[in-house]
């Protein structure tokens, strides 16, 4: 099992707006897991924003990344991993690579991350950022997230970046006994985050609050 590189804190012109952020905008919002909160002070948030946006990156708010994707408002993200519940030795799913921003995050929180992402250019994008910034413990592929990525299954904890009008049945199939899986269901206009743990088989669903991501695209990769 691959161990996970301790980054530095980076000493960079962006470090005062990420303080500030992961202060006021997570922490005092009621965020308490302490391994959450350090991942959030460590990654370098603008490395994952378009040049374009990059004034942006410690902005309360989604920005996009192109193919009409977005990376998520950091509040959101740090409460997805909060319920999650990730430990250090953990294998994790991500569905929905995106900018790679939250893939860096589960590779500072678990020992292995298997993303998985529809938009070739997303995932080149990401795969190369994640590799500048010294990221090993991440492997990345161009698929259907639906699908999952069998391959490396079960997973301990599953993460979906985009909305499903249903949980799809082949990721829970990949999640371990006892694992769990946070994801966003419902149309454009009513999303719930749902938290779904995996006992005995079966689902065990909490609903956490509202909440608005692009949805999962169905059919093959390009």
């Amino acid at each position: 099992m691959k161990c996970v590189v301790e980054l530095p804190l980076q000493l960079d012109s962006f470090q005062a707006q990420r303080e500030a952020m992961v202060r006021e905008q997570i922490a005092e919002r009621g965020i308490r897991d302490v391994r959450v909160l350090e991942a959030m002070r460590r990654v370098v948030r603008h490395e994952f924003v378009p040049e374009s946006f990059r004034q942006h990156s410690y902005e309360d708010r989604p920005l996009p990344i192109g193919e009409g994707q977005t990376i998520s408002q950091p509040y959101i993200v740090a409460t997805m991993l909060e319920h999650l519940a990730i430990r250090s030795g953990d294998r994790v799913l991500e569905i929905g690579t995106g900018s790679g921003y939250v893939t860096a995050l589960l590779a500072q929180l678990a020992a292995e991350v298997f993303s998985v992402e529809r938009h070739e250019s997303l995932a080149a994008l990401a795969e190369s950022t994640l590799l500048r910034l010294e990221f090993r413990n991440v492997k990345i592929r161009v698929g259907d997230g639906r699908e999952g990525w069998e391959e490396y299954a079960p997973y301990d904890a599953i993460l979906v970046s985009a909305a499903t009008a249903a949980m799809p049945p082949e990721l829970f199939a990949q999640l371990r006994e006892g694992g769990r899986m946070i994801l966003p269901v419902g149309p454009a206009s009513s999303q719930e985050l749902q938290l779904i743990r995996k006992a005995s088989g079966s689902r065990d669903i909490r609903i956490l609050e509202g909440c608005r991501f692009v949805p999962l695209v169905e059919g093959e990769a390009e």
